[in-house]
């Protein structure tokens, strides 16, 4: 295992060492720190047969760019990264995409690439792209996968990559073993996404997301203090991203969490048998705060007051 940090580097030298070391040697990027006082950098990495490597690191704020005059260093392995913070990416020229925390990110160090970070930690595992693009043939379609934390396959990956880091493998053939089964976990991930193009990679991806995003909601339909805020901080994704997502589908975050409520307390409403529970208790129960803004909303979407509701359940059940 090797291990390189700035803190054991006098301060007049980290800048100069940060980039000759770990942004060319190293990452084979180009790195600029957001702020040259709080510089930070902690990586720890090995090798395995097959161009294979695992390494975590962990970051002050940073820019970095795969330039194209890195490119000339040859390297073309397939990059697979998972951070801890949502950050941005842009491959290739593209529109700069957001990735949340958690999820997968491929990318052919053959293709130029820029991206931008907050104080976080990744965890990177480097593939041999020719062995990878066997595995999976579509893989090449695209410059880069952004792979959902949810995909299939996902926690034996991370988790198998996990266990080498704990317990880096010794001799040459616990070595190679461990190569192949690196690359045959990350087939078993892509397979399955790369197979539709990074078009359909990202609806895929949006399309879990949104869904995790609505059970998170239901489950806590009950707590008044549950809101967008505490959805993403759940998440590990920004509220404007939650935001977006509802967006796409032409309703908003609140819309969706109101709706929610308004549709539990009816539900309420119906299975009730008799009177024994208040209106006003049954609203602070759905996780709404104010009685009026219930009973309005309420009204609006089923087009009778609660009290209605519960008067002609209770005249269904008795007649």
């Amino acid at each position: 295992m090797e291990y390189f940090s700035t803190d054991d580097i006098p301060a007049r030298d980290r800048m100069a060492l940060f980039h000759d070391v770990v942004a060319r040697h190293i990452a084979g990027r180009a790195f600029t720190a957001v702020s040259r006082a709080e510089i930070r950098v902690e990586i720890a990495a090995f090798g395995l047969p097959d161009q294979v490597t695992v390494a975590t690191g962990s970051y002050s704020p940073i820019y970095g760019a795969r330039t194209r005059e890195l490119l000339n260093d040859g390297r073309d392995n397939y990059l697979l990264t998972i951070h801890t913070r949502e950050h941005e990416v842009s491959v290739d020229g593209r529109k700069p995409m957001t990735v949340p925390a958690g999820n997968l990110m491929l990318i052919n160090e053959a293709i130029c690439s820029n991206f931008q970070l907050p104080e976080t930690a990744v965890k990177v595992v480097s593939l041999k792209r020719s062995r990878l693009a066997r595995l999976v043939p579509r893989i090449e379609v695209e410059a880069f996968h952004h792979i959902p934390v949810v995909a299939p396959g996902m926690p034996l990956l991370t988790g198998y990559a996990d266990i080498l880091r704990e317990n880096p493998p010794q001799g040459e053939q616990a070595r190679q073993i461990a190569a192949n089964h690196l690359h045959d976990l990350a087939a078993l991930v892509l397979d399955g996404f790369v197979n539709g193009g990074a078009a359909r990679n990202e609806v895929g991806i949006r399309a879990v997301r949104l869904d995790l995003i609505k059970k998170e909601v239901l489950r806590h339909l009950q707590d008044p203090d549950f809101g967008i805020d505490a959805a993403a901080r759940r998440q590990g994704i920004t509220p404007r991203y939650i935001q977006r997502l509802f967006e796409a589908e032409g309703v908003t975050f609140s819309e969706f969490l109101r709706a929610s409520r308004l549709d539990m307390a009816f539900r309420l409403l119906r299975q009730s048998t008799s009177g024994e529970s208040t209106i006003s208790a049954l609203a602070y129960d759905c996780g709404f705060r104010d009685i009026s803004t219930f009973n309005r909303g309420f009204q609006r979407r089923y087009g009778a007051t609660p009290s209605d509701v519960r008067a002609d359940t209770m005249r269904r059940r008795y007649d």
